[in-house]
């Protein structure tokens, strides 16, 4: 009955039975009201599925289940349709009921688990699939067997739930694109639909709001570079999306439909995570667990969520989970990473590397710079006012283009600023007048864009007029110093790409090629704005570019000190040793400490790019030994990361050709996950060194504080682990240890105390960073060479060590040599044949005159 508008419509309808029995409603009559009274509610969606109400006996929460299957199973990839994929469950439904009946037997705890019960189940259902006569048939119901059967947990017997999640070991689900993660949640409801994807069991990554309907390719994308990203922090890379399904159309009602159901998706994730109580493993009610402890699950503001940290720490909260605040890094007690500007000083660091290499210094040299965003953006925001010599000639946002043919770079330094500090500004704010002669503004949507003289020179074009889209392209092609990405949308392609290559349909109008840029450096402080392939293109062209996740590492790296931190304060609040206003006072009185050790992790990551890319034609053995060793391991998958093959790397040994940039920083990240990976599995965090390496890692006033609870951090071990891994490779290179490894038959642990102990032994850490601090004064080729030397000698020594292995501890073996070594060097310059002597202090004589102090010049000939 309809009633609109004063005007009273009756509708009728019919229910149509089972073909091959009649409908007795006294059976399915109380089903098929309930369900139409879920659909009513919004409980349930309208769709041909609900018809097994009718034709089998399930109601509509198993029918519900099935379509979360369904559904999930769209996201991973069908070549069947939804509806098509409905129709063969409807069309078989005596499987379908056993499909079900499998899952109740497997993950109801309210009955006793029952081994014997659940092989029979899956017997005769693999005796009635092989009974089935469509191929199609049989693959759609197999591919249903296989996703319950990969289902580790879920909690569609949670009471009172927002929605139905269920949890699964990724690489069992059938035809699962690879490399697959290793777990995977996916929440359901009529109202949204979500995924987390994690890389390891202790991961972490963001969590946005998408706007694609294929939304989980967008987010395994995401988590494959959040794997190589994490690589400097704790946990392994971990990404999530959800999806509305109903969008409103107002803007504030839409907002707070995002908030209402990103808290829907949050409890998906939290239903079915282990819980921290006192020390001991909780595991949540209502949900049988089929697989390991799991109770490390931390999210990040992402696309869409930047305001939602508190949110989802509320709900947090609620739960009663172990890790309180920490559990959405940057609420109103965390790191505000737009204010700090941490990820954008992080990208800084890399395009102050890249500068170093061409003789320039962004803090006094004036450069053109051409960028994706506007000054109310984080990354672009922040990044256009870390220099003063900037001088923008052009860039573009969602909303607006912006071109300044000939800018003056104080000028325009004072109207950047004065829009990052006027909110929610856009490019339409910028005051004309400050736009050099033949610039404006033009909005997005307009018709076309017209080009002056001045305007084309600066771009390189010869139109007089174009369209939006095609002054974008323009812009991204525009010949300057730095292309800043600071925006969203991957927009540079290899030129043997197609768009589809590029999995971002929103951008394919502005796209353009790597062999087309004419910028000489290109900071990727937002992610997957390159293709892999068109990063290497560049690179391989002699353009100067890392990765997104080298440049943008910062952000992560932060989040992940706040929540360490947080972990351990915590200890001390739940002790009485610390209130809650102290521990937030603290956190913010240790700000400094904390972006200074990230932004130091970022400066040393682009330093050892920049030192592999000198040396890499002559490491390319060591290269592909490296490459073969991380396959081995399951921890890279060369065509995935668009390395080259065994027969590329043989041509470019033959050319004298190495590895490029791009390819490196994946080989870097790699390496330090397959070392802390060995470290973990070692009992190196044993060593009683490594207490002075986990108070390094904590800011100083909270070591003095709270130093006693170190021992009893939750991650202590993975702390260790990472930090040294991180130290290795950053000053050896991602070969240091594979190499030594396959030459010496050693563990990769034992390589490590190795390392330590001739690190501590010849003092090399203060070495390294009194050349770090060497300025423009001394030239570039002196500071490699030093550096060089430095690592030189650390590596013999590690050499030596590992074919004589110290005993006791790693302490002691420092301790025992390092008054030797000290008299060894003082007494070098003195010893050996008379020409050895002459030639050390006519190198040390050659790099004094270039500026080099007199200590680091005697190190360099002692290296040598």
């Amino acid at each position: 009955l309809v009633v609109d508008r004063g005007e009273t419509w009756l509708q009728d309808f019919g229910v149509l039975g089972p073909t091959d029995r009649p409908l007795v409603l006294e059976e399915s009559g109380e089903r098929i009201a309930d369900c139409i009274a879920a659909v009513w509610r919004g409980d349930a969606e309208s769709d041909s599925l609900n018809r097994l109400v009718v034709t089998s006996g399930l109601d509509w929460r198993h029918v519900a289940i099935l379509r979360a299957y369904r559904k999930y199973r769209q996201r991973v990839g069908s070549r069947f349709t939804e509806s098509y994929q409905q129709d063969v469950l409807a069309a078989n439904p005596h499987i379908t009921e056993d499909l079900v009946r499998l899952f109740e037997v497997r993950f109801d705890p309210s009955a006793p688990a029952d081994a014997d019960a659940e092989a029979a189940l899956r017997a005769r259902i693999a005796a009635d699939l092989d009974a089935v006569a469509s191929l199609d048939h049989d693959r759609i119901l197999r591919n249903q067997l296989g996703l319950i059967e990969a289902t580790v947990r879920t909690n569609a017997y949670r009471p009172g739930r927002r929605s139905i999640a269920f949890k699964v070991r990724s690489g069992d689900v059938p035809a699962m694109p690879g490399p697959p993660p290793l777990f995977e949640i996916f929440v359901y409801s009529p109202e949204v639909e979500g995924i987390h994807l994690r890389g390891g069991r202790i991961a972490r990554g963001g969590i946005r709001w998408s706007d694609r309907m294929d939304y989980r390719t967008e987010v395994f994308g995401l988590m494959r570079a959040q794997m190589t990203k994490n690589a400097v922090i704790v946990p392994d890379g971990a990404k999530g999306g959800f999806y509305l399904r109903r969008r409103p159309e107002d803007a504030q009602e839409l907002r707070a439909e995002v908030e209402r159901q990103y808290v829907t998706y949050i409890s998906g994730l939290l239903d079915l995570t282990d819980n921290l109580v006192d020390g001991e493993v909780v595991h949540p009610d209502g949900v049988r667990v089929l697989d390991e402890d799991d109770t490390y699950l931390v999210v990040a503001a992402d696309k869409g969520t930047a305001s939602l940290s508190d949110t989802a720490n509320r709900v947090a909260a609620r739960y009663g989970f172990w890790l309180g605040d920490a559990f959405a890094s940057g609420g109103s007690n965390g790191y505000d990473h737009k204010a700090l500007g941490i990820t954008a000083r992080g990208a800084w660091e890399s395009l102050k590397r890249h500068f170093r290499e061409l003789d320039l210094d962004p803090a006094l040299d004036e450069f053109t710079v051409v960028g994706i965003g506007d000054m109310s953006g984080d990354v672009f925001g922040n990044g256009m006012l870390l220099s003063d010599r900037i001088r923008l000639v052009a860039a573009y946002d969602h909303r607006h283009v912006f071109i300044d043919p000939d800018p003056d770079a104080a000028r325009g330094f004072a109207e950047r600023r004065r829009l990052f500090d006027l909110a929610g500004s856009s490019w339409d704010d910028y005051d004309r007048d400050a736009i050099s002669a033949g610039g404006g503004v033009w909005p997005r949507a307009a018709k076309s864009v017209p080009l002056s003289p001045q305007a084309r020179a600066a771009l390189g074009v010869e139109d007089a007029a174009l369209a939006p889209t095609d002054v974008i392209r323009a812009i991204l092609r525009a010949p300057v110093d730095v292309l800043w990405n600071g925006g969203i949308g991957t927009v540079v392609k290899a030129s043997f790409q197609t768009d589809a290559d590029a999995h971002d349909r929103s951008s394919d109008a502005i796209r353009v090629d790597a062999a087309d840029l004419r910028c000489r450096v290109v900071a990727e402080g937002g992610n997957l704005g390159f293709t892999q392939h068109a990063r290497i293109e560049y690179s391989a062209g002699g353009g100067r570019i890392n990765a997104d996740f080298i440049d943008n590492s910062a952000g992560v790296d932060c989040s992940d000190h706040e929540v360490n931190l947080k972990v351990l304060l915590n200890l001390a609040v739940d002790r009485g040793e610390l209130s809650a206003p102290e521990r937030d006072e603290l956190l913010r009185d240790v700000t400094d400490d904390v972006a200074a050790h990230v932004l130091y992790d970022s400066f040393l990551q682009a330093q050892i790019l920049a030192q592999e890319v000198r040396g890499s034609a002559e490491r390319m053995f060591a290269y592909e030994d490296l490459m073969t060793a991380l396959e081995a391991e399951g921890l890279l998958v060369r065509e995935a990361e668009f390395l080259p093959s065994p027969e590329e790397m043989a041509d470019r040994r033959r050319a004298g050709r190495g590895m490029e940039r791009p390819e490196l920083a994946v080989l870097l990240a790699d390496a330090k996950r397959s070392l802390t990976g060995a470290l973990l599995r070692s009992d190196l965090a044993h060593e009683p060194l490594m207490a002075a390496v986990l108070r390094d890692y904590f800011p100083p006033a909270v070591v003095e504080r709270f130093g006693h609870l170190l021992g009893e951090h939750p991650l202590r071990r993975e702390l260790v682990a990472t930090i040294v891994s991180n130290h290795v490779v950053d000053a050896l290179g991602p070969t240091f240890v594979s190499r030594l490894v396959s030459e010496l038959g050693a563990q990769p642990a034992d390589v490590v105390r190795a390392y330590l102990v001739a690190r501590d032994v010849l003092g090399a850490v203060p070495r390294w960073e009194a050349i770090e601090r060497l300025d423009r004064s001394v030239p570039r080729a002196a500071q490699w060479e030093l550096m060089e030397a430095v690592d030189r000698i650390v590596e013999a020594t590690a050499r030596w060590y590992l074919r004589r292995p110290p005993e006791g501890d790693i302490g002691t073996a420092i301790e025992a040599a390092r008054e030797g070594f000290r008299c060894l060097a003082e007494a070098l310059p003195r010893l050996g044949p008379e020409e050895w002597r002459a030639d050390r202090e006519r190198v040390a004589a050659e790099l004094a005159e270039q500026g080099v102090p007199e200590e680091l010049a005697r190190d360099h000939a002692f290296g040598g």
